[in-house]
């Protein structure tokens, strides 16, 4: 199909991007690398009658170390995230997530801030923000704010990103001292996640010093299986106590049934593959 017509912006700066959706009230979208978007636009399943195009913004391209943290700018691309020296050394959970998405053609194009605003369900990005509490720079009329990843998702393809707001960055806290896996089951390369789990593991002395697992596609937004964090930490690292805590994976989740997956092969899923993440995360 042929999306309807629209006015088309491009934005230099932060500031033009948020002009022109300000201008537009809430009938706009913005446009990054669009991977996301022009499936839906071409279905007509959204209409917008402007389009602010951010893909070539400078501030939204960088990555920049701040010290204990990484700034990720929205429009930096999955494959750049793939390769990008700051995030492969100090988010290297981030850098083989990326590594799973989709396909070469879209990693190209995709950006990481794309995936996040775009807030599918099934989307592998935006569990590894959450297991990482990331925290969103969001530009808007009113000047910036910070959006922690617990309350930036908000419900299925919903964000607290506002109609005249647009996403700067993301923080991502480095990862030093920490073991990282995020496992995926999916029928083909290209597809989306049936279920993700993406476990971050510091482990002192043989003990799980810290644990930290979210879990893609168990609901509405990225679920953190809190009942797993408190099983394993203070607990051996072991394979046996690891096993043991990805028992209570699914609870809290309320997965969907649908063409690809039922409820509870879903749940199965989330308790198979939690054990697959935290194990290789502690290293063993």
């Amino acid at each position: 199909m042929i999306p309807s017509s629209f006015d088309y912006v491009k934005a230099s700066t932060v500031d033009e991007a948020v002009a022109a959706l300000t201008a537009a009230g809430e009938d706009a979208k913005v446009l990054g690398g669009g991977q996301s978007l022009l499936p839906v636009l071409r279905l007509r399943l959204n209409s917008p009658s402007v389009l602010v195009d951010v893909s070539e913004v400078d501030e939204m391209r960088q990555v920049t170390d701040e010290g204990s943290a990484l700034l990720v700018g929205a429009a930096v691309t999955t494959y750049e995230v793939m390769h990008h020296d700051l995030v492969t050394a100090h988010v290297p959970l981030l850098a083989q997530t990326a590594a799973l998405v989709a396909d070469p053609a879209i990693r190209h194009r995709g950006t990481f801030g794309g995936s996040c605003t775009h807030a599918d369900p099934s989307g592998d990005m935006p569990t590894v923000a959450r297991v990482l509490d990331a925290e969103f720079v969001v530009a808007g009329p009113g000047g910036r704010r910070t959006v922690p990843a617990a309350d930036f998702f908000v419900d299925f393809f919903t964000t607290a990103v506002g109609p005249d707001e647009v996403l700067v960055a993301v923080r991502l806290p480095k990862m030093g001292g920490w073991g990282s896996h995020y496992e995926k089951f999916h029928r083909t390369a290209q597809a989306w996640a049936i279920v993700g789990v993406a476990a971050a593991v510091r482990v002192e002395g043989g003990t799980i010093a810290e644990a930290r697992v979210a879990l893609t596609n168990m609901g509405a937004t990225p679920i953190r299986a809190a009942s797993v964090e408190a099983a394993l930490t203070g607990g051996p690292a072991t394979a046996e106590a690891i096993a043991a805590a990805a028992e209570s994976a699914a609870d809290g989740t309320s997965p969907t049934s649908d063409t690809h997956a039922d409820a509870e092969f879903r749940r199965h899923l989330a308790r198979v593959l939690t054990k697959r993440a935290v194990t290789k995360a502690a290293g063993l």
